[in-house]
């Protein structure tokens, strides 16, 4: 059974452009989201406090002096729930 995802507009907007790929670094996320990184940084680590983000490095927090260097990847076990959301909207 599928689980029941909602993401608000910015969150949804962050996991398109980390995409299903590789990951992506913090650094290039900001440039492409072109965010107010305070902001930026607070919907990472609620994806991450989800479960639907992680780290290479496993962390679950990121702080504004780290996330640039930090990659991001879509957690494999939600990955088909989360591309069924964003189909959604």
């Amino acid at each position: 059974m599928a689980r029941q995802i909602k993401l608000n507009g910015r969150e949804q907007s962050m996991m398109r452009t980390i995409g299903f790929g590789l990951g992506i670094t913090g650094a290039e996320v900001l440039e492409r989201m072109a965010m107010i990184p305070d902001e930026l940084v607070d919907v990472l680590n609620s994806l991450i406090e989800i479960g639907y983000l992680e780290t290479p490095t496993m962390k679950e927090r990121v702080t504004l002096s780290d996330f640039a260097a930090e990659t991001f990847e879509i957690n494999p076990s939600y990955a088909s729930d989360l591309k069924e959301a964003l189909k959604r909207h």
